[in-house]
């Protein structure tokens, strides 16, 4: 394997992925997929919106609230609710570009994955990927936080599947997870998800991500290569020096990933941009913004997303985003949007 695998224009093309967007590399099998289930694609992509000319290279970028429209015409127009399962059985660890040549060029499944949460960016802008270990587990998890984005259970499936398979690429022959969650609903077949994972798969879970024994963590990555290795983060680094983004969309990011595991604040934040808290908040005042007001923003994103997309009590999603109870988050909702969490969610059900 070589970096000349990657075409020139493809390394520029990285830098330009911007907020809410996301590589098209790992969808690149889309109107296949739609033409095997007996579907022209033109139509389903006029349906929502999207020029079929973004799948010609895999460089590409489509907005999440765009894939979004595509996933449910593709649903509706198939008449398979499983679509981004299927789409995901597709899709391995090269659709991620130079981020995935990365991780495969690591030395253990736990660098690999760290390489892989640490440039994601580069691929995707969309969500957030996560690594937690904890009593004898690791759970590898993918959170979206655009809030206008449709389908998100079909996004949800389709990365979580192709996360089971970038891991059992890393991995190596004896891959299995012990268990898999998906931040949406039963659908009313889940068979084609169990005769998939062949793992016990949890519903309605308050994160989508895949579960695997913590000692597997330094099972070393077969074919890894340190030289290549060198070379690819060297290249990672000239695109990241030519724009990584600006500072708010950054924090925002981090953010709904720290909100999430229960340890969000700004001594976190600036911990993880090697800044003092001092130094962060000016150059977020700078951008006319401050770290509450963007904690705040996150916080409703992320709250709006599990009450429409999971089957979480509201006590339970209320604990996840930081409130005492569900009282407290009763009246921060409220303010937001005017109703309670549960008369919102059950708007959103009938709609």
């Amino acid at each position: 394997m070589s970096t000349a695998q990657l075409p020139p224009q493809a390394l520029a093309q990285l830098a330009a992925v911007t907020d809410g967007a996301i590589r098209v590399g790992p969808l690149l099998g889309i109107p296949a997929l739609l033409r095997d289930l007996g579907q022209d694609p033109d139509p389903v992509f006029a349906a929502a919106e999207v020029d079929p000319r973004l799948f010609d290279d895999p460089e590409n970028t489509i907005e999440f609230s765009a894939l979004g429209r595509l996933m449910s015409e593709c649903v509706e127009h198939t008449g398979r609710p499983d679509f981004g399962l299927l789409i995901g059985q597709r899709t391995g660890l090269p659709a991620l570009g130079l981020v995935g040549m990365l991780a495969e060029c690591s030395p253990d499944l736990g660098t690999a994955l760290h390489n892989i949460i640490l440039h994601l960016h580069l691929h995707d802008r969309g969500a957030l990927p996560r690594l937690t270990v904890g009593k004898g587990r690791a759970v590898f998890s993918y959170t979206i936080y655009q809030p206008a984005a449709e389908a998100t259970a079909q996004i949800y499936d389709a990365a979580i599947t192709i996360t089971n398979n970038i891991l059992r690429t890393l991995y190596g022959p004896g891959w299995q997870p012990s268990e898999v969650l998906l931040a949406r609903a039963k659908p009313l077949d889940a068979e084609p998800y169990r005769k998939f994972f062949r793992a016990p798969i949890r519903f309605g879970a308050e994160q989508s991500a895949v579960v695997f024994p913590a000692a597997w963590l330094v099972h070393p990555v077969p074919g890894a290569d340190p030289s290549l290795l060198k070379e690819i983060q060297d290249r990672i680094a000239a695109i990241e020096s030519m724009g990584g983004g600006d500072i708010v969309v950054q924090v925002r990011r981090v953010l709904c990933n720290l909100i999430m595991s229960g340890e969000a604040s700004m001594d976190a934040v600036a911990t993880i941009f090697a800044v003092h808290r001092r130094t962060l908040n000016r150059r977020l005042r700078e951008c006319g913004v401050t770290f509450r007001q963007i904690f705040e923003e996150v916080r409703r994103q992320l709250a709006r997303q599990l009450l429409r997309d999971t089957d979480l009590p509201v006590l339970t999603i209320a604990g996840t985003l930081g409130y005492a109870d569900a009282p407290a988050f009763t009246r921060a909702f409220r303010r937001w949007s005017g109703t309670t969490p549960s008369a919102w969610r059950a708007a959103r059900r009938r709609a």
